[in-house]
């Protein structure tokens, strides 16, 4: 379990309404670590943000704290 994981866990909980339906999966694909964040319906419009501007902040936050550890990570989002 790497830092961006949970820098992204973190946030996504504290954003949600309902932050037990909030759920991280990573996983390796083609050399880069992907974080995958998976929100119950409706709640993937709060981690979004208007126009985008807080799913950036997210990718952000986990690319900083991967790069901590030497890693290249990309952060997906989807609901169920």
């Amino acid at each position: 379990m790497s830092r961006a994981r949970d820098v992204v866990e973190v946030v996504a909980r504290a954003l949600a309404s309902r932050p037990d339906d909030v759920e991280v999966i990573e996983a390796e694909r083609g050399g880069q670590t992907v974080v995958e964040l998976v929100m119950g319906a409706g709640e993937l419009g709060r981690v979004i943000g208007r126009q985008g501007r807080t799913a950036a902040a997210v990718r952000a936050l986990a690319s900083a704290a991967g790069e901590l550890e030497g890693l290249d990570v990309a952060v997906d989002f989807r609901d169920d």
